[in-house]
């Protein structure tokens, strides 16, 4: 075992024993699921920015530059345009009904907006899509480990899902801001040094640019260079995502106050627009380096370890895995909320007390990584698996759930029907296009348009004369 896996591992282990130690203090379901709506704008900033540097936005998005250079940024940057939406327009209002009517997780926002119908019709669905993205995070833990360690995919997925399911398990919400803000210096600390050793080693980006001259055209180094469509297919799938995300929204629950929210949210999209630069050099740095790496998404952890001095891509490398527990954290939230509160108490025990529902959330968080830990092992990539799950959330959700913010009229029918529209319009469009969508129109911009448009016809010829709907 190298010096360097040990250190890993007793990092992991630090991260467990903090989690467990601020576990202490979590006696309530509210503790566990909205972290007693206590979080300052720090906190918010940390818990948010930190699930949203993960897989897709440091192992995935370098994978991605590696194969279309400086247009992978529209991978995070998409992220952060969708944060700017939430931490302006959507957050500061639904964190004001959440507030007045004591709202915890999405589907009491959908519950209350519409009916118990199409809580129950969101949750099944992003339970599903939930799994998905957290295999896709725990495969990209297993990637760093199988070059730091040499361990095999599952052993590594093992590995991953056991640390993350440990701290989480234990407290919640409140216990995961607190070891958010340890991962996110860590983060900070190793991927800033490490790109800059990197970059520093091809001789800036003078020298990165006329290493990569030779061999790819200037399309490489352009923003637009995979193409309108392809930055197309990222927005429409990401920049939705984080609006409505039940995850991030779920956060928010758990904000002090209204400029929490807004404080928290808008430094953590500001932070990810600049972000998105890292990924994308780190991938143009592999490229240049490493021509003929097997898999792209190697990307990232092979720089690590074979362009930096040992203890800078031991930083490096426990930055990574940082940016990969945070994430994994932020899905495990939304499996364990999904399943106790939208699921669990509203349709099987809603007379559940409160130490019940407690313990059922800590074993909803478990029993949702151990299916992931199986997902994982069988998934293709990290992109494959995380582009799954932003589109079924994008598509499912986006309309219904900004429809229902914003206007009183668009009733339970109306949202159950807009969901159903979507999702098959989605799959028709798939189909018969083989996933390549309508020239730069992907099958995900299909089905939401096609859901836009069903909710608005239907709020004008059905919701809107009979008055039905319910206050927003």
């Amino acid at each position: 075992m190298t010096l360097q896996v040990i250190l890993l591992i007793a990092y992991s282990a630090g991260l467990i024993a903090l989690g467990l130690f601020v576990s202490r203090r979590v006696r309530r379901a509210s503790d566990f699921l909205v972290a007693g709506r206590k979080l300052s704008p720090g906190l918010v900033f940390t818990t948010f920015l930190a699930a949203n540097i993960g897989a897709g936005s440091t192992v995935g998005a370098a994978g991605l530059a590696y194969e279309y250079g400086m247009s992978a940024w529209w991978w995070v940057g998409s992220a952060g345009l969708g944060s700017l939406v939430l931490a302006n327009l959507v957050g500061p209002r639904i964190w004001r009904l959440a507030r007045r009517f004591d709202l915890s997780t999405m589907g009491d926002f959908l519950e209350f907006r519409y009916s118990m119908g199409v809580r129950g019709i969101v949750a099944a669905l992003l339970w599903a899509g939930t799994l998905a993205i957290l295999a896709g995070q725990l495969i990209a833990m297993a990637t760093i480990l199988e070059i730091a360690a040499g361990l095999a995919r599952w052993q590594g997925v093992a590995a991953g899902g056991a640390v993350v399911m440990a701290y989480f398990a234990a407290g919640g919400l409140w216990t995961a801001a607190r070891v958010n803000a340890v991962q996110l210096g860590v983060m900070a600390a190793g991927f800033i040094l490490a790109l800059g050793v990197a970059l520093a080693g091809m001789g800036g980006w003078t020298g990165l640019d006329a290493a990569l001259t030779a061999s790819r055209p200037d399309a490489y180094r352009s923003f637009t260079g995979i193409g309108i469509g392809g930055i197309l297919a990222y927005a429409v799938i990401l920049v939705p995502s984080f609006i409505v995300s039940p995850g991030l929204v779920q956060k928010l629950f758990g904000a002090r106050d209204e400029r929490a929210v807004r404080v928290g949210v808008n430094a953590n999209a500001a932070c990810l627009l600049a972000f998105a630069f890292v990924p994308a050099l780190f991938g143009m740095i592999a490229y240049a380096r490493f021509p003929n790496l097997d898999n792209p998404e190697l990307a990232l952890p092979t720089v690590m370890l074979e362009m930096l001095p040992a203890w800078v891509g031991l930083l490096a490398l426990a930055a990574i895995l940082s940016a990969e527990l945070s994430t994994c954290d932020a899905i495990l939230f939304m499996l364990s909320t999904s399943l106790s509160v939208d699921l669990y108490k509203r349709f099987v025990a809603p007379g559940a007390d409160d130490g019940r529902l407690l313990g059922v959330s800590r074993a909803a968080a478990l029993a949702g990584g151990l299916l992931a830990i199986g997902l994982a092992i069988v998934m293709e990539s990290i992109i494959a698996a995380l582009t799954l799950f932003y589109g079924l959330m994008a598509v499912a959700l986006f309309v219904p759930v900004l429809m229902g913010l914003y206007s009183r009229v668009p009733t339970a029918r109306t949202a159950i029907w807009t969901i159903g529209v979507s999702l098959t319009a989605t799959l028709a469009a798939h189909v018969t296009t083989g996933g390549a969508g309508v020239g730069i129109v992907t099958p995900y911009a299909i089905g939401i348009v096609c859901g836009l448009a069903w909710m608005t016809a239907r709020m004008w010829i059905v919701d809107r004369p009979s008055g039905a709907g319910t206050s927003s």
